[in-house]
């Protein structure tokens, strides 16, 4: 455990540790974009959102999700999380993109995170997996599209985008995707 120490960030993943790499601009500003969305809408609220924040689930699984939202103040610890929150964000990387999808994903949902989006900032969609009956199922795809190309489809078409989400922790947030993605 000593080694781990001389580590800047990493993740234990089934007892095996990660270490992460630094985020590029366009991941950096996504996790700006909607921590500041998130925390706009949940001041005065109960949950909170947070950010970088290690989330240990048990000895051999501690995460550092780019982004989540904790609605019970008692997992909130000094330096960590401790427990499932209610809510995760990755935001993939050449280097995460695989653990992201598979174990991370795996863990999350044997773990009980209610809702997990996967962001592709390369493909600028928002894969939304919700647990139901303790399985995560694709919920849905959100996709940027940008005004010129929606301004080519036809109304049909262009209803048929999923341009804006919502939490499923507060239906009445709805986030634009073009939101999240600006820079």
């Amino acid at each position: 455990m000593e080694a781990l120490q001389e580590l800047d960030r990493y993740e234990l993943i089934g007892g095996k540790v990660y270490d992460m790499s630094p985020a590029n601009m366009k991941h950096i500003f996504i996790q700006r974009n909607l921590v500041r969305i998130l925390d706009n809408f949940l001041r005065g609220k109960r949950c909170r959102v947070v950010f970088e924040a290690e989330v240990r689930f048990d000895e051999e699984n501690r995460f550092i999700p780019d982004i989540a939202i904790v609605c019970n103040p008692e997992q909130i610890k000094s330096s960590y999380i401790a427990g499932a929150p209610g809510f995760v964000v990755e935001i993939l990387s050449r280097s995460t993109r695989k653990r992201d999808i598979t174990v991370k994903l795996h863990t999350y949902e044997k773990f009980g995170v209610k809702e997990y989006w996967v962001i592709d900032p390369r493909g600028e969609s928002i894969d939304v997996y919700l647990l139901k009956d303790g399985k995560y199922e694709l919920d849905e795809t959100y996709h940027n599209v940008p005004e010129e190309e929606l301004a080519e489809l036809s109304e049909e078409d262009r209803a048929r985008e999923h341009l804006s989400l919502k939490l499923s922790l507060y239906d009445e947030l709805e986030i634009q995707t073009k939101d999240i993605f600006e820079v």
